[in-house]
Order: structure tokens, then C-alpha cells, then sequence
């Protein structure tokens, strides 16, 4: 795709004229008025500017499950898109860290559960200031011929760098994981969840551009809402379109019985790993439960069976009571078991580990988890952040593990994605790229009691299987445990803090889609064109104010 031509019949730039109220507006007054003011000035059309920013994050984070209104997301790029639209990249960051707020502050609201509002607050603030740095290129490629096209990449772009830096990123709530209830779900077996971002954002700006040029500008030419109402119906169409295009065909594959045990914990909160022989035992209960099923006949023998994160958070390498109590257990089932345990290492560090049990056998396989999670797993400049909650304390010492991500169960190699690195693109294809043919999402949520969090990271699973074309196994120690079809579609689930089984029969697949072959150019590509086209959005402006500046000094002679 070429890069943004600058069009000279594109519409000037509005003078910026005095602003009395500028002078007495005080930073944030400066920060959220751009020196390049779009349609709209004055004390009514800042508030309404706050009012858009703000509630097109809520209506953003509406947009993500446990809600299915997916569309929301259109009407809250719809409003973003004239509130940045020529303004300056000081204004776009305030609006956009606005939006950020306005997006984040409910969506993270489940970090808050047992730590208080403090950490909460501070990861809001902190991943809004991204969102604005990506609202501050938006609104600087706003007024570039085509502008939703290099707006949406300019997001992409916002999401990529929110998703890496600090601390190995958050990834959370990107706007492709809240669209598995979504026509353009397809979209992401072709460029992954970068690319199903695009096409969403991309929607909401093109509509908010036509909405923009039918009501605040009559030019025929300006004005002209062809392209905007294009765009839309492209974006929109691109999921469907995409849902044409088949995967590369693998070898044939059998169908495989697969099992999930769900095995509750004794309680909510953080202190629920003060009762771990509790939460393994509850496991062991319920996969003999399953047993008993199984030889009464009324579920199918499983080949294989998941368990979630932490299901044995006591070594069972060194604790012969745990490791007696996981093999009564896969003796009983007659099948291997993916157990998510805490491993000591030789030289004192800890993983969070997945073991393949086998009966008699004891592990076979170890999987560590390959990216750990800051302020959880590990607390990133202990003394530093301890001065704002005593809550560090409390957060583990792990360290990243090392492998490819993938494990053999039984003749099946199951992709091991250990809860939060379902979040990141390049862990869920190495494990693809593993020769896994199934993944398995083993999870522990119950440190974030009844809230959202689950649903996000289950809808996460969701795009997962689309994008790679694999039937996907999540596993929680407190829900929601799930099946999901390689199209996206929960097949079973659990409910919330309650002991469940499911069992399925998925076919093992290792077809091979766009997503998987190209894994992050799509991506990279979006963020080229957003750099090429921000610096050509400033070489624009720049020009764009000194024959402004020519022509005041012409009228003045």
C-alpha cells in the first residue's frame, strides 16, 4: 500500500486566531486546544470535545465482553474520530488519554478486587498515556487525504508499543479481543488481532469522518461523504470476505476426547494459595468424579485432560504426598494430565510450570511459562512501588521460562498457553509454529473474584482459535472454563467459582492460515504506513503554517 500523497485541494487548515480563553485556561486548556483548532471553538465545543472523548471509552469498553454489543466499538471511534480530527498532536494525546481513561478505568477494574483502588488508578493512568501518544499521531494524519485509513493504522500502531513496553507490555484490551461475537472475526485467520483492529477501528473512524463531513462541512468537494461511507462498508465487509479464505490443508487428523476439570477453590481473594492442598484436593475430586462417570457410561473416556494453573501449587516433584494424590488421580481417569503446578529451580528461582502426569509414571513433560506477569508473578522495582502499596509484598518471585510452548499428551501435541500469555501474539504462534494442534489455556482467576477479567481473557481465546485455526481447551481453577471450535464458538462452559467438567471431542488440526505464516507483518506493516504517514503529516502542517504565517504578513504588508 502506498504511502499518504498530500492532496492540494484537501481542505486548509483553520487560522488559529486569538484565543482569549487560551491565556486563561490554564495547562490543561492548552493541552486539549491544538494550535491548528478543528471545526468548533469556544468554552461549548471544549466540553462537548471532553464529553466525546471520555464517553467513546466507555462505549469502548462496553463493546468488550461479558458484553455482546461488539458494535459499540463503532460509535466509539465514531466519536474519537471528529474530536482529533486537526487538531494538534498536544491536543490528540489530551483527548486521547481522555478516551484512554474513559476506556480503561472499568476494563482494569478487576485489578482493584483485593489491592484497593491505588494500583487500579496508577495502570489506568499509565496505559491512557499510550492511548493518547497514539491519539497524538491520529490527530496529526487526521486531515491527510484518506485520513481513517492512517488514523486506524496510527491505533494499531498506539497498541503495539502499549503491548511490548514497560515491563514486557499489557496487551490488554486491544480492540480486536473484543470482537469474537463480531462479523469481522474472520479477519483475524488473515492478519491476526492486529489486523482485526484495524478493520474495527478503521469502521468507526470512516463513520465518524462521514458523519463529520454531512453535518459540519457543505462542500461538495470537502464534504463529499463517498469515501468515508466507503471505507465502512469495506471494513465492514473484510470479515465475511476474509471467512472465504481457507487455511493451507494439513494432514488428515483424528478426533480427540478432551477433558477440563474445573476444581473451585475453598475461597475468594488473594489468600486462596493458603489453602493450595485444598485446591489440589478439589481437583482430585473432581477428576475422579469424571471417572465415575466415565465407567458408568455416561461421559466418554477421555485420551487426555487439562487442569487449570495452579490446580497443584505444591511441588509435586518434591512433595510425595501431591504427587500420590495427582497419580490416584490419573490412575482413576486412565488418561495423562496437564498439571499446573510452582517448580523450585536449582538455583532458587521459581516457574509457573505445566507437568504432563502420566499414571505410574509420575511427569513426562514440563512446560514453563514463558512470560510472567509484572506486579503478580513478579513486582518490577519492589522497593519503588512498595511506597504505594504494601500489596508487593505479597507478589511472587517468578522468572520467565524457556521452551516452545508446546507439550505431547498421548500422541497430541497440545500448544500449553499459560493464562496471560494468551494476551501476546508471539507466544500463542510459537506454539503453533511447536506443531501444535490443539491449545490449551490452563488459568487461575480466582485472585479476581466475580468480576470481567475471565470473560476478557476467555474472548482472547476465542480470536486465538480463529487466528490459528485450532480448537482451544481453557482451563480455570474458578471459571469460566470453556471449549471452544476453531471458528470461534463456545461449544461448553462453566459457571463462575463452582466445580465443573467438560468434555469434548474436537479434531486435531494443523492447518496452516495467513495469521500463522505471516505472524506479526501484518502488524509491522501497520506500523510503517502510521510512521510514514505521521511524517507526512507534519511536513504538511509545518508547510501549512508558514504560507499561513506568508499570507497575514502579506495582508499586513
Amino acid at each position: 500500500m502506498a504511502a499518504p500523497a498530500v492532496d492540494p485541494s484537501a481542505e486548509p487548515a483553520a487560522e488559529p486566531g486569538p484565543d482569549p480563553g487560551r491565556r486563561r485556561g490554564g495547562r490543561l486548556r492548552r493541552l486539549l486546544t491544538s494550535r491548528e483548532p478543528g471545526p468548533g471553538t469556544g468554552p461549548t465545543w471544549l466540553c462537548l470535545r471532553l464529553a466525546a472523548s471520555a464517553g467513546g471509552g466507555v462505549l469502548l469498553y462496553f463493546s468488550f465482553p461479558p458484553y455482546s454489543t461488539w458494535w459499540l466499538a463503532l460509535p466509539a471511534f465514531a466519536l474519537l474520530g471528529p474530536v482529533l480530527w486537526g487538531r494538534g498532536a498536544r491536543g490528540g494525546f489530551g483527548y486521547g488519554f481522555l478516551f484512554g481513561v474513559g476506556f480503561l478505568l472499568p476494563l482494569l477494574q478487576w485489578t482493584s478486587i483485593y489491592v484497593g483502588p491505588v494500583p487500579w488508578i496508577a495502570l489506568t493512568v499509565a496505559e491512557s498515556c499510550f492511548i493518547g501518544l497514539a491519539a497524538a499521531a491520529m490527530a496529526v494524519v487526521s486531515r491527510l487525504p484518506g485520513g481513517p485509513l492512517w488514523t486506524a493504522a496510527a491505533w494499531v500502531a498506539g497498541e503495539a508499543l502499549r503491548g511490548r513496553v514497560p515491563f514486557g507490555g499489557l496487551p490488554w484490551g486491544r480492540v480486536g479481543f473484543g470482537q469474537p461475537d463480531g462479523p469481522l472475526l474472520p479477519i483475524a485467520a488473515i492478519g491476526g488481532e492486529p489486523l482485526l483492529s484495524y478493520a474495527a477501528v478503521l469502521a468507526g473512524l470512516a463513520a465518524g469522518e462521514l458523519v463529520r463531513r454531512l453535518v459540519v462541512h457543505r462542500s461538495a468537494v470537502v464534504g463529499n461523504p463517498a469515501m468515508p461511507a466507503l471505507a465502512v462498508a469495506a471494513a465492514l465487509a473484510a470479515g465475511p470476505l476474509a471467512g472465504l479464505v481457507p487455511p493451507t490443508a494439513g494432514t488428515p487428523q483424528r478426533s480427540v476426547t478432551v477433558a477440563a476439570i474445573q476444581g473451585n477453590v475453598p475461597r475468594l481473594g488473594l489468600d486462596f494459595n493458603a489453602q493450595r492442598r485444598a485446591v489440589l484436593d478439589n481437583h482430585v475430586k473432581v477428576t475422579r468424579q469424571l471417572a465415575d462417570e466415565v465407567a458408568a457410561g455416561s461421559r466418554p473416556q477421555p485420551d487426555i485432560v487439562i487442569w487449570p494453573e495452579n490446580s497443584s501449587d505444591i511441588n509435586p516433584i518434591r512433595n510425595p504426598d501431591a504427587a500420590a494424590a495427582i497419580d490416584g488421580a490419573a490412575r482413576a481417569i486412565g488418561a495423562p494430565i496437564l498439571v499446573g503446578t510452582v517448580l523450585t529451580n536449582p538455583d532458587a528461582t521459581t516457574t509457573n510450570s505445566s507437568l504432563v502426569w502420566e499414571a505410574g509414571t509420575g511427569p513426562v513433560a514440563r512446560n514453563d511459562k514463558r512470560r510472567v506477569q509484572p506486579f503478580g508473578e513478579y513486582i518490577p522495582w519492589r522497593g519503588f512501588f512498595r511506597l504505594f502499596s504494601s500489596y508487593v509484598d505479597r507478589g511472587g518471585n517468578f522468572v520467565d521460562g524457556t521452551g516452545s510452548g508446546a507439550v505431547d499428551m498421548a500422541g497430541v501435541r497440545v500448544g500449553d498457553v499459560i493464562c496471560w500469555e494468551v494476551a501476546f501474539d508471539d507466544l500463542v504462534a510459537d506454539s503453533i509454529d511447536a506443531g501444535a494442534t490443539l491449545l490449551a489455556v490452563p488459568s487461575n482467576n480466582a485472585t479476581f473474584g466475580l468480576s470481567n477479567m475471565t470473560y476478557q481473557q476467555l474472548a482472547m481465546s476465542r480470536v486465538r482459535a480463529v487466528e490459528h485455526d485450532r480448537p482451544v481447551v481453557v482451563a480455570t481453577t474458578s471459571g469460566v472454563s470453556a471449549m471452544i471450535a476453531p471458528d470461534g464458538t463456545v461449544t461448553q462452559r462453566t459457571g463462575q467459582f463452582e466445580p465443573g467438567i467438560l468434555v469434548d471431542q474436537p479434531t486435531m488440526k494443523d492447518t496452516t492460515t495467513l495469521a500463522t505464516r505471516w505472524r506479526s507483518a501484518p502488524e509491522w506493516v501497520l506500523v510503517a504506513l502510521s510512521v510514514v504517514a505521521v511524517g507526512i503529516g507534519v511536513v504538511a502542517r509545518r508547510r501549512g503554517g508558514r504560507h499561513s504565517r506568508r499570507g497575514r504578513k502579506d495582508e499586513h504588508g
